[in-house]
C-alpha cells in the first residue's frame, strides 16, 4: 500500500527574533510556539541570509543565496531577480499539492502568483492595520503612518492576523475533505511595526519590569557600515526624526514587540489546535520561521537592516512526523536550508539550483558531519558565522575589502567588542573559511 504524502503547514512570522520561551527567554509568554518546539526540532543557531523582508523571503522560497546583485531590498521579487527558478510552492504544485498562500509569504503578493492555487490577504481599515479612529486617520494621510504601537480592547479578529488565522482554519477543514496533499502557507505580520495588539497581550507584561539592553549605546569600535539610523521606525508618529528614542518610548516599544509576539503565539496556537482537532497533525509537517531578527535598542539600533546577530538570527522550528520530539540542535543552519529540507521530507526531487543543505539528517539524535559556517549579507557586508565567531567584511563591487569586524561569541555573545585589530584575528578569520 502506497504511503500517503505528507502535507505541509508553512508558518512565516515577520520580524520574529528568537526571543521566545523555547529559546531560553523565560520572560516571553509564547506557550504555543514553545509546545511546537517541544514536539519537534528547534534549531538554536538558525540565521537568515539577508535581514530585510522581501529579499529574505525571495531567498528562502527559491533556495538561492542573496548576492550583491540579487535579493537586496524589501522590494525584491524572486520571479524578477531569479527568473526561471522554481520556488517552493511551485515545486509542490507540480507534485500535485494544493497550494494556498494566506497573509505575507512572498513580500509582494504578485511574486510567483501562479505557484498558488489560492492567494488571500486579509482586509484592513488602514494600510498598517490600525483599529482606533485616530491612528486610522493618521495612517490614511499621505505623509504619516500613525503611531508605532496600538493597544485596543478588541477581539483577536480585529486585526489582519486574527482574520487570517480564521481563514487558515477554514482552509484546513476544507482540505481535510479533499484527496490531494496540501502546502498551506500562513504568513503572520506581527511582530512587524506598528506594534498593534489587543490589550490582553500587553497585559501579560509589566512595563516597569522591562529593562533596556546593557549595550544600548552606539558602539565606537565598529565601521560606520555596521550602524544605521533606523529609518523604518522614524516614519511613525511620535518617533524623533533623529537621535535616539527616549528610554520611556524605548520601553513602550519593547513592551509592544513582546505583546505582538504573544498575540501571534496565541493565533498560532489556534491554528495548531485546529490541525490536531481535525486529526491531521500526524500526517502534516509543520515548519515555523521568522524572516529575520530585529533590534530592540541593542547597539543603539532598532529594526533590522544590519550585520549584527540581533538582525541575522531568527527561529527555525520543524516538526516532521516520524522524527523525535524534544530535539534541540546546535548546528549552524540557515534559511536556504529550508527548501531542500521540505523537498526531501516530502519525497520530492530537489532542484539542482539549491544553495542550502537539507536539515533532515539533523532531525534525529545522532551526530552528523555538518557545515562549519552560515552566510548572510546586508548591502555590501558579508557575515560568516560559526559556532564560536562572527566575521563581517564590507566589500566594493570589485570585491576589495573596505571594512571588517570580528566577534568572539564564546566570550562576547552580545557582540560588544570588535576584535578585528587583535593580533590573533587573522588566524581566526582563516579558520572560518576552512571547509
Amino acid at each position: 500500500m502506497q504511503k500517503k504524502p505528507l502535507n505541509v503547514l508553512f508558518i512565516a512570522v515577520d520580524d520574529l527574533r528568537p526571543e521566545l520561551g523555547c529559546y531560553g527567554k523565560q520572560h516571553i509568554h509564547s506557550p504555543n510556539i514553545d509546545q511546537l518546539a517541544n514536539s519537534g526540532t528547534l534549531f538554536q543557531n538558525s540565521y537568515c541570509n539577508i535581514p530585510v523582508c522581501g529579499a529574505s523571503r525571495a531567498s528562502l522560497l527559491t533556495g538561492l543565496r542573496p548576492t550583491l546583485t540579487r535579493f537586496k531590498t524589501y522590494t525584491s521579487r524572486a520571479d524578477e531577480e531569479a527568473p526561471g527558478i522554481i520556488a517552493i510552492p511551485g515545486l509542490f504544485k507540480q507534485a500535485g499539492y494544493t497550494t494556498i498562500s494566506n497573509g505575507k509569504i512572498f513580500h509582494n503578493a504578485k511574486d510567483h502568483e501562479t505557484d498558488w492555487d489560492e492567494i488571500w490577504r486579509a482586509p484592513a481599515k488602514s494600510p498598517r492595520d490600525f483599529v482606533t479612529a485616530a491612528n486610522i486617520q493618521l495612517d490614511s494621510a499621505q505623509a504619516t503612518r500613525g503611531h508605532s504601537f496600538e493597544m485596543t480592547s478588541t477581539p483577536d479578529t480585529s486585526y489582519r492576523d486574527g482574520k487570517m488565522t480564521l481563514k487558515a482554519i477554514e482552509d484546513l477543514k476544507r482540505l481535510k475533505q479533499g484527496n490531494e496533499p496540501f502546502f498551506l502557507a500562513v504568513g503572520y505580520l506581527k511582530p512587524h511595526l506598528p506594534f498593534n495588539a489587543p490589550k490582553k497581550y500587553w497585559d501579560l507584561y509589566d512595563r516597569e519590569s522591562i529593562t533596556l539592553p546593557a549595550n544600548k549605546e552606539r558602539p565606537t569600535d565598529v565601521p560606520s557600515q555596521a550602524l544605521h539610523s533606523f529609518g523604518e521606525l522614524r516614519h511613525y508618529t511620535g518617533v524623533p526624526k533623529e537621535g535616539q528614542v527616549s528610554d520611556s518610548l524605548a520601553k513602550t516599544l519593547i513592551h509592544g514587540y513582546y505583546a505582538c509576539v504573544s498575540y501571534t503565539d496565541a493565533l498560532i496556537g489556534q491554528l495548531l489546535d485546529a490541525l490536531q482537532d481535525l486529526d491531521m497533525h500526524e500526517n502534516t509537517i509543520v515548519i515555523l520561521w521568522g524572516d529575520h531578527g530585529w533590534n530592540l535598542m541593542e547597539h543603539g539600533l532598532w529594526c533590522k537592516h544590519c550585520n549584527y546577530r540581533t538582525s541575522l538570527k531568527a527561529p527555525i522550528i520543524l516538526r516532521v512526523p516520524g522524527y523525535p520530539s524534544k530535539n534541540v540542535r546546535k548546528e549552524m543552519v540557515e534559511f536556504v536550508d529550508i527548501y531542500p529540507t521540505l523537498a526531501e521530507a516530502c519525497g520530492l526531487d530537489k532542484p539542482t539550483h539549491l544553495d542550502g543543505t537539507s536539515l533532515i539528517p539533523l532531525l534525529g539524535n545522532e551526530e552528523v558531519p555538518w557545515k562549519n559556517r552560515v552566510e548572510s549579507v546586508w548591502h555590501n557586508g558579508f557575515t560568516y558565522t560559526t559556532a564560536t565567531h562572527a566575521y563581517t567584511r564590507w566589500v566594493t563591487d570589485r570585491d576589495s575589502v573596505m571594512a571588517e569586524m570580528l566577534f568572539d561569541h564564546a566570550v562576547d555573545p552580545e557582540e560588544n567588542q570588535n576584535i578585528i585589530i587583535d593580533q590573533k584575528a587573522m588566524p581566526i578569520v582563516q579558520t572560518i573559511f576552512e571547509k
